[in-house]
């Protein structure tokens, strides 16, 4: 089960995007050209390939694999740097909920 909020990483790309809900990441997506490698991460730092199927219906798919508070508090910090807004040592979170919190405050 996906715990809402979570956030989108793109392959090759350091930008994250915030995402609230199911419907938030379907219209995030119709907006987008994406890849079968790019990553939704949730709350508990639980990582979701995202894909569609044949009819251009979206497919989540749990990688068995999850982060680390100290993994996504990189992928923040990698997205920030990218953004030139923030002193990255600055940066820590006390959990991967406010760290994915965090990207829609910024935004």
């Amino acid at each position: 089960m996906i715990n809402w909020p979570c956030l989108l990483k793109l392959e090759g790309d350091d930008e994250l995007i915030y995402i609230a809900s199911e419907v938030s990441l379907t219209d995030e997506l119709n907006s987008l050209i994406h890849s079968d490698e790019d990553i939704l991460v949730d709350s508990y730092g639980q990582v979701y390939g995202v894909t569609t199927d044949s009819r251009g219906i979206l497919a989540l798919e749990y990688k068995h694999e999850t982060l680390t508070l100290e993994d996504v508090t990189i992928l923040v910090q990698t997205h920030q740097f990218s953004l030139a807004q923030l002193c990255l040592t600055k940066i820590q979170f006390n959990s991967i909920a406010e760290a994915i919190h965090a990207l829609h405050s910024a935004q």
